[in-house]
């Protein structure tokens, strides 16, 4: 949930499989005690069989009202089709031995891992050679596989760690791959299932963070050791070569890297909050602490340059260096001396920009950024002992634009384009010429007279905070539309415009306005835009949703009984509290995999990990401002809520079901209506395939048309 850092040395990535939602230092005690007048506690036994029998009761009842609407076939089918269509552009990565691709669809519900050549790529129909078909797998061995992703030893790329998740868990199960033969390698390397990762070290030898029992693993469920582990020999006998702290949330060791598969060194993160990190490199035979701000961090390696990312300003060398810039320092220098080799600029943002992403190729830093939420890519090269920045002119500038892929062996890169209207298409470019559209996304719904406005709504605060309309171009004023409003509003993740073929066609293309926030709490603005909004101030995200749901209906495009809001995660979050705080101004809420009982964030699943974001409850002053807004204890009796529609995954474990478990059996025995469905199959995002996306989508549409359009 945080958005792309340039943290790429990191054990965040490459070893601890760090949480994508949030946390902070401080650790009481003293668990909370559970609340005794909270009958349904017992609904965060997640597969305890009343709870699951509860589950399925409710399952039952949406497929008896919402699955039976004339108009849920139709959805469904219509959902299916985009998801599961042939013509889709499939996203590559640049390996050695081609170009790799994951693909999902009705032949291949679980997926399958291909590869190809860049000249076939290019063509309308590429000729594909299948590295691992995740489908036969499952059915060999009778299991709920998702792939999660392969880890692989550079520069060759064809000794892989394959990553697989039971129903679509965050903890995977690790089994050694060898990409050559297209089979998992006899006795090779494995690692039974967990939170954590790995990293090569040379093809007989990993650098392990997982859970090793005997008390390795954080509160928040996060490894916060690292071990050394030779084959041949057993994992609980390899040296532990870094310990973090238990309180952390999490931490590990991996390997300073450049993009040849050089290795320079070791690094280790200690990840006292979820955006906070003490870094560390190994220096004459110890752990020497970096002198980098805790929101900064590696960022890689270019140009004999090691980079590093700060969220937070710099003061270093008697420079200052602005929040959200990439800095540089040469790269023997900082071996010689981490802290003492000098430091330089290489890009900061300017006014109402802030930095998305990077990707490095062989000798090149590419940096994709916002400006005013439009998206902008530059490429950055040091010779002559500068910096010299080039932007990518050939990209639209009035797009959600960012960078696809990039090759470590070569200088090729591709980038992406979107916006709400206009289908998305691929770029590339061999690191010399402009970049050109060698893909393009066929068009999934009708945009005809549709158009993308931006506006403005008044917080609370009197702070102005933007958001998208896209609708029906000179839609009456009147309130009579209905509308979706959609929002997250945390972890300095940003929501941009995309093309998405499932809202065009299920929503947009039948007469619905779709409203996109970029509230405070997200990155949208950069680092301040979001830390202006945590902890004692996370109000203010509520506040300037309320305040977008305000401006919308004041400017005539729909009203109360038109306006439904929809958000996932933080996002369910963010759409409890909105209409638990102003029940008044929505008629339809769809509260998708939320955290909603936030009194006991840290009981519950990883929720010890997100108290950087939120506050930690255990804590008695900060208890209080959460208790203010956790829609969970909102839910009384006697207030007519806007029927909810929630919906979680029973494979979640990051932010656990029981939160919207018990939100729904709240709303039961208070006589309030509602819906709950629960995915029991899928994880975090909902839907291990197509088809079981499908059906929430067309669930969720279905329900929208029911309370806004009926």
């Amino acid at each position: 949930m945080k958005r792309a850092a340039l943290y790429v040395f990191s054990s965040i990535l490459a070893l601890s499989a760090a949480p994508t939602v949030a946390q902070s230092s401080a650790a009481p005690a003293q668990a909370t005690p559970v609340p005794a007048e909270d009958p349904f506690i017992w609904l965060e036994e997640t597969r305890s069989e009343p709870a699951l029998a509860w589950v399925r009761s409710q399952n039952e009842r949406v497929d008896q009202t919402l699955a039976r609407d004339p108009r849920y076939a139709q959805l469904q089918r219509e959902a299916l089709t985009i998801l599961d269509a042939k013509d889709r552009i499939p996203g590559v990565s640049f390996t050695p031995y081609g170009l790799v691709n994951f693909w999902q669809d009705a032949a291949n519900p679980r997926g399958l891992l291909r590869v190809t050549t860049l000249e076939s790529y290019r063509t309308d129909n590429p000729s594909w050679e299948t590295i691992l078909d995740v489908d036969a797998l499952a059915k060999a061995e009778g299991r709920e596989w998702v792939y999660k992703g392969m880890t692989c030893l550079p520069p060759a790329g064809t000794r892989c760690l394959v990553a697989l998740s039971d129903s679509g868990k965050d903890a995977t199960e690790l089994r050694e791959f060898d990409v050559t033969t297209r089979t998992f390698v006899k006795d090779g390397f494995f690692l039974p299932e967990s939170q954590g990762g790995a990293q090569w070290v040379d093809q007989d030898t990993l650098l392990v963070s997982r859970d090793f029992g005997g008390g390795t693993v954080t509160e928040s469920q996060y490894p916060f050791t690292t071990r050394e582990w030779k084959r041949g020999t057993r994992i609980e006998d390899a040296p532990e070569i870094y310990r973090g702290d238990a309180k952390d949330v999490s931490s590990g060791a991996s390997l300073l890297r450049d993009a040849a598969g050089t290795v320079h060194g070791r690094l280790a993160t200690r990840g006292t909050s979820f955006f906070e990190r003490e870094s560390y490199l190994w220096s004459d035979g110890k752990w020497v602490r970096l002198d980098v701000p805790l929101k900064a961090g590696l960022a890689g390696i270019v140009d004999g340059r090691v980079l590093f990312s700060t969220d937070v300003e710099w003061k270093t060398g008697g420079k200052t260096f602005p929040a959200d810039s990439i800095v540089s320092a040469d790269l023997e220098a900082f071996k010689a001396d981490p802290n003492g080799a000098p430091k330089t600029l290489v890009w900061a943002p300017g006014p109402r920009q802030t930095l998305q992403g990077s990707a490095i190729t062989r000798d090149a830093l590419f940096v994709s950024y916002l400006d005013n939420v439009r998206g902008r890519v530059m490429r950055l090269d040091f010779t002559g002992g500068k910096w010299n920045a080039a932007p990518i002119a050939a990209l639209p500038t009035n797009a959600t634009v960012g960078i696809a892929s990039a090759s470590d062996e070569t200088g090729e890169v591709m980038f992406s384009s979107t916006d709400f209207l206009t289908p998305s298409q691929l770029w590339y470019s061999d690191g010399t010429a402009a970049p050109t559209v060698i893909k393009t996304s066929p068009s999934r719904f009708d945009a005809a007279g549709l158009e993308i406005g931006q506006f403005e709504a008044t917080s609370k605060d009197g702070t102005k905070i933007p958001y998208f309309v896209v609708s029906k171009k000179g839609v009456k004023l009147d309130g009579t539309t209905p509308t979706l409003l959609y929002g997250y509003g945390g972890f300095q993740n940003s929501s941009l415009p995309v093309y998405s073929g499932t809202i065009g066609k299920l929503w947009l293309e039948k007469g619905g306005a779709y409203v996109l926030g970029n509230m405070r709490g997200g990155g949208e603005f950069g680092p301040e835009w979001h830390q202006t909004a945590m902890g004692a101030n996370k109000q203010r995200t509520w506040d300037d949703f309320i305040a977008i749901g305000e401006d919308v209906v004041k400017r005539g495009i729909t009203s109360p009984r038109r306006l439904g809001i929809m958000g996932g995660s933080q996002g369910g979050l963010l759409v409890g509290t909105a209409f638990t705080q102003r029940p008044d101004l929505f008629n339809a809420a769809i509260v998708q995999i939320p955290l909603f009982d936030m009194l006991r964030l840290t009981e519950i699943g990883r929720g010890a990990s997100w108290v950087g974001e939120y506050g930690d409850p255990r804590i008695p002053e900060q208890r209080k401002w959460i208790e203010a807004y956790s829609p969970y204890q909102k839910l009384v009796k006697g207030v007519d809520f806007p029927m909810p529609f929630f919906w979680a995954s029973t494979a979640d474990d990051r932010t656990h079901p029981s939160h919207a478990r018990k939100a729904a059996a709240r709303m039961s025995a208070n006589g309030q209506p509602y819906y709950y469905y629960e995915d029991m199959t899928g994880g975090h995002s909902g839907g291990v395939d197509n088809a079981q996306r499908a059906k929430l989508q067309a669930l969720q549409y279905v329900y929208l048309m029911q309370r806004l359009v009926d």
